[in-house]
């Protein structure tokens, strides 16, 4: 039986059809003049067969793949210290019944309300004293702990069912085997959720990672396309900068396509709208 639409439902649907529209043009445009002859850039509805030299010609002029590297171990290293912590102290705020925890709660929320931008001199000042400016672990360690982790990690627990935990208690598991045996795999959508969160946040990353590296050689990619925009003396080359943009992108986008079932389901099960 088909289904007819009312007139305020395809209305509905048009609207959001032509936000989505809108919102993609950078995007395409961004991707048409990474792969267009350069001389045609500008030329707005210019149509050629496309190209790689844009790409070939960014690589051959920056160290994109030094660029990757530093950014990925940045992005999996912050993540994989926030797994871990997020996993512990979701677990305490959602199972522990110990006094004042509700404050606690609220309070370690409290720093979402903080722009990261606020605590840049702070946190500089720090990584100075313990010799760790112009370092990686420089840029990671302010991010080891999130709020915003602790509080989905929590609110996904709290939908577990409690008797799975008396039950492996009873058949003599430790805290330590129920995080790991019971939480852990079910809480697997909140970790992807989480994790796309993370990742995207540290490969985006530019204002710290520029107060931080002082080398070439341990610039992220933010901070690399940032530095290769800005290297041209006669002007903004559009084409080799939407090429390196694309480059610095692409596996962002491809992360998400593949993860955003999960990523809704996990927002879902929180309670976050």
């Amino acid at each position: 039986m088909t289904r007819k639409l009312s007139p305020g439902r395809l209305l509905n649907n048009v609207f959001w059809a032509l936000l989505c529209a809108i919102c993609l043009i950078p995007l395409v445009w961004v991707v048409r003049t990474a792969f267009i002859d350069s001389g045609l850039a500008m030329k707005l509805f210019a149509v050629s067969i496309p190209t790689l030299d844009n790409i070939r010609r960014v690589l051959d002029a920056v160290p994109f793949v030094k660029y990757y590297g530093n950014t990925i171990l940045i992005a999996v290293g912050v993540l994989a210290v926030q797994l871990v912590l997020v996993t512990m102290a979701g677990y305490a705020f959602a199972r522990l019944d110990f006094y004042g925890s509700k404050l606690l709660f609220i309070i370690f929320l409290a720093q979402l309300m903080v722009a990261p931008e606020v605590l840049i001199m702070p946190n500089y000042s720090l990584m100075v004293k313990l010799g760790l400016n112009n370092t990686r672990i420089g840029i990671m360690l302010p991010f080891f702990a999130s709020a915003m982790g602790t509080m989905i990690v929590r609110q996904n627990i709290k939908t577990i069912p409690y008797e799975l935990e008396e039950a492996a208690k009873m058949e003599g598991a430790s805290l330590f085997q129920v995080i790991t045996e019971i939480y852990v795999p079910l809480l697997k959508a909140a970790y992807v959720s989480f994790g796309m969160i993370s990742v995207s946040y540290q490969w985006n990353n530019f204002l710290w990672p520029l107060v931080m590296i002082d080398t070439v050689e341990k610039r992220p990619l933010s901070l690399g396309l940032a530095m290769f925009a800005m290297s041209y003396e006669t002007g903004v080359q559009w084409s080799d900068v939407s090429a390196a943009t694309v480059l610095v992108a692409a596996p962002l986008l491809i992360i998400f396509f593949v993860f955003q079932k999960k990523l809704v389901e996990s927002f879902v099960y929180a309670g976050i709208k």
